[in-house]
């Protein structure tokens, strides 16, 4: 079901392969993240098991990283896309946001959702539209799970 894909730009590369993912790094940024404060190596692992995934790579070191959580026929959730601080300001994160969308998922897909408190522009430069109606997008939100005993 799922297809790794690849692309290249200079010494920068995007894969949707998750063996090539680097499990520790990507933990050690979502545990510092305002989203996924605290979370754990095993929660991490489970949710990149559990999704279409994305790792950004300069080089050989992966620097970002993006997910899709689907059901790889009609909806997908877009999550904790990143990249390192010391790579911003490149183009790589609107680079990743293109890539992912070119995936072959992605054309199949009725609606991919995200929510997000950073970056707007970015998603808005690739399609993605806000939703202002009323009522129409709902969630529970437990913002401090990670931090529980």
């Amino acid at each position: 079901m799922e297809q790794n894909v690849q692309w290249q730009r200079g010494e920068f590369r995007i894969s949707s392969d998750k063996s090539e993912l680097d499990l520790a790094f990507t933990h050690a940024f979502l545990t510092t993240s305002s989203w996924a404060k605290g979370i754990s190596l095993e929660t991490v692992r489970l949710s990149i098991e559990n999704s279409l995934c994305f790792g950004l790579y300069h080089r050989h070191q992966q620097i970002g990283f993006t997910r899709l959580v689907t059901d790889y026929v009609t909806f997908g959730y877009l999550c904790d896309v990143f990249v390192t601080p010391e790579f911003e300001r490149q183009g790589l994160a609107r680079w990743l946001m293109e890539c992912s969308l070119e995936h072959p998922v992605f054309p199949r897909l009725r609606r991919i959702m995200l929510v997000t408190d950073s970056a707007p522009w970015l998603y808005q430069k690739v399609g993605y539209q806000p939703i202002n109606k009323e009522n129409f997008a709902w969630h529970i939100v437990r913002p401090d799970i990670y931090q529980q005993p």
